[in-house]
């Protein structure tokens, strides 16, 4: 089943998966919002990584890929899981050409409380981009650190 994406149907989904609302990681993950999502929530699935939409989306279509394994960091992830995030990641991708046709995308992942992450599940962000969302989106990610993000201009951020 690796390598396989599946759409989040409840007929497909409930195959692939026992229990109604359990879906990812051990039912001792209680306080983990990830490891108890309801199957509903599911948009692609494969064996090692969900794709959701994002519960407070920053932008039309904010999408999110975890792995079924709760982990903290992308660093612990195995091999396939990572494979099966990236796939699904591509995928979702598609999924949104296709249906909210946006001119760009940011991709993130807070690693860690200094680096802004609440839910200690890993996730990866996959926030569609469109022309006009922001007066001057230069820069991206590079914003976390407004005092260094313009690089480009007179303005110019202070190096690290």
């Amino acid at each position: 089943m690796f390598g396989t994406a599946h759409r989040g149907d409840a007929a497909t989904l409930g195959a692939m998966f026992s229990g109604a609302s359990s879906t990812m990681s051990s039912p001792t993950e209680v306080e983990c919002p990830f490891c108890t999502l309801p199957l509903a929530r599911i948009v692609h699935a494969n064996q090692f990584a969900v794709v959701i939409r994002d519960a407070y989306p920053v932008s039309r279509g904010h999408t999110l890929v975890l792995p079924r394994r709760h982990v903290g960091s992308f660093f612990e992830l195995e091999p396939p899981e990572r494979d099966a995030v990236f796939g699904l990641l591509d995928m979702a991708r598609r999924d949104l050409d296709q249906s909210l046709r946006p001119n760009g995308y940011n991709i993130g992942i807070n690693d860690g409380s200094a680096a802004g992450q609440t839910v200690p599940h890993l996730h990866v962000h996959l926030i569609p981009r469109y022309t006009g969302d922001q007066v001057d989106p230069r820069g991206g990610v590079r914003w976390i650190f407004p005092e260094r993000a313009d690089y480009w201009s007179a303005r110019g951020g202070e190096p690290a």
